[in-house]
C-alpha cells in the first residue's frame, strides 16, 4: 500500500511540475523575452481565421505554440479584432505586441476615383478597371447580381424591378460621387461603397417625397437620369416639370422624346442606345429588339425600363420638387417641350407650334455663333 502511495504522490509531483512549467512557458511565451530578434514581414490575408492566423506564426517562428497564442485570444477576446495585411513583427515579442501590431490596419494602397453625375454604369465599370482595380466585366456582374452577389441590406435592392427589357439593374443606383478605393479589396466592397452612398444620399425624407409624388423609387431614378442627361444644371426643375406633364395622365404627349435615349445615331448627342447600348452587344443591329423597343423614348411610352445614366442628387430630388409653376415665354402651360442652344438658354413651349418656333430660334442663335 505504502508502494503505491509513493507512486502516487510521484505522479502529482510529475503532473505538478509539467503544470508549473507549462505554465511558466506560456507565461514566458506571452511576455515575451523583453529583446525581440530580427523584424520580418507577417502576410495576413483578408478572411484569414484567427486560428490559421496562430498556426502561421509558429510556423515562421515569431511564437515558439500556436496552441497558446490561441488560447491567449480565446482569453482576452482579441481574435476578432486582427485585420488583414502586411505586419513586420518579430520573434521574442509578447502576445500582447503582436497582438497590438495586427489590430492595426495596415497601410493599403488607395486609388481615389471621381465620377461626374450622369456616367453609366459602363462607364463606371471601365473606370474600375482602368485603375487596376478589377475588370469591367466582373463589375458589372456583381453590381447586377448576375454572380450571385445580394445587396439585400439596401431596401432598394429588393425593388428594382425584375424586367427582361432593362438593360441594367444597378443602373441609376451607383450615386457618383469622389471615393477611395484600397487597391486589394474585394470587387463586392466596391459596388457596395457605390450602394451604400446612394442609399445614404437618398435619405428616408427624400424617399418619402417620392412616395407621397406618387412614383415608385425606381421611376423617379429614371426620371432623374432624364433630368440629368437633359439639364444637370439649374434647369433641373424646370426639365422635371416637362417631362412630368408628358407623363401625366391624358397628357397629349405620353412619350418623353428625349434624344438621350433614341433612335438618333450620332456619337455627339450623348444616346444612351447608340453611345453605350450599342457597343455593349458588338454593333446597333445587335441590339434586342425588346430592349431597344423599351428604350427608344420616341416611340415607347411612359417610362422606359431603366434609367440611362446615374444622376446626381439634384437630378432626383427635381423629380419630386419639379417647377409647377413654369410657363412657356408666351405664358402658356402646361409645357410639353424644350429645346437648347449653343449658349445653353432653355426654351419652353406648351404646344408644337410654339416648340417648332423655339426650334428655329435656337437654330438662328446657333448659326450665328
Amino acid at each position: 500500500m505504502k508502494k503505491v502511495l509513493a507512486i502516487l504522490a510521484a505522479l502529482m509531483l510529475v503532473c505538478v511540475l509539467a503544470l508549473g512549467g507549462g505554465y511558466l512557458y506560456y507565461r514566458s511565451e506571452a511576455d515575451g523575452t523583453g529583446n525581440p530578434g530580427q523584424r520580418q514581414q507577417f502576410v495576413v490575408e483578408q478572411g484569414e481565421s484567427p486560428n490559421a492566423i496562430a498556426d502561421r506564426l509558429e510556423e515562421e517562428g515569431i511564437i515558439g505554440s500556436g496552441f497558446f497564442f490561441r488560447l491567449y485570444l480565446k482569453q482576452t477576446g482579441a481574435g476578432p479584432s486582427l485585420q488583414y495585411g502586411t505586419f513586420t513583427l518579430a520573434p521574442g515579442m509578447s502576445y500582447d505586441d503582436i497582438i497590438t501590431e495586427l489590430q492595426t490596419p495596415a497601410k493599403r494602397d488607395v486609388v481615389q476615383l471621381t465620377f461626374p453625375e450622369g456616367t453609366p454604369a459602363l462607364g463606371i465599370a471601365q473606370s474600375m478597371e482602368d485603375a487596376g482595380l478589377c475588370t469591367a466585366e466582373e463589375f458589372l456582374a456583381c453590381a447586377n447580381g448576375e454572380d450571385g452577389s445580394d445587396f439585400s441590406q439596401y431596401e432598394f435592392w429588393g425593388q428594382i424591378p425584375q424586367n427582361t427589357a432593362r438593360f441594367m439593374k444597378c443602373e441609376g443606383y451607383l450615386f457618383p460621387e469622389t471615393y477611395e478605393f484600397h487597391v486589394d479589396d474585394s470587387v463586392y466592397n466596391y459596388v457596395d461603397t457605390f450602394y451604400g452612398e446612394f442609399d445614404r444620399r437618398v435619405d428616408a425624407g427624400l424617399r418619402q417625397k417620392i412616395a407621397d409624388s406618387g412614383m415608385t423609387l425606381d421611376e423617379a431614378v429614371i426620371l432623374a437620369s432624364f433630368v440629368q442627361e437633359e439639364a444637370g444644371n439649374a434647369e433641373d426643375r424646370n426639365v422635371a416639370e416637362v417631362f412630368l406633364n408628358r407623363l401625366t395622365d391624358g397628357s397629349p404627349y405620353p412619350r418623353l422624346e428625349s434624344n438621350a435615349s433614341s433612335y438618333v445615331q450620332n456619337p455627339d448627342d450623348n444616346n444612351y442606345l447608340y453611345n453605350w447600348v450599342a457597343p455593349y452587344y458588338g454593333g446597333w443591329e445587335n441590339i434586342p429588339a425588346e430592349l431597344y423597343a423599351a428604350y427608344n423614348t420616341y416611340e415607347h411610352v411612359g417610362l422606359p425600363a431603366g434609367a440611362i445614366s446615374n444622376p446626381g442628387l439634384d437630378a432626383i430630388q427635381a423629380t419630386v420638387e419639379p417647377n409647377t409653376a413654369l410657363v412657356s415665354e408666351n405664358g402658356s402651360s402646361p409645357c410639353y417641350f424644350f429645346v437648347t442652344d449653343l449658349t445653353g438658354k432653355y426654351y419652353y413651349a406648351a404646344t408644337a407650334a410654339e416648340h417648332q418656333a423655339n426650334v428655329d430660334r435656337a437654330w438662328k442663335v446657333n448659326g450665328s455663333l
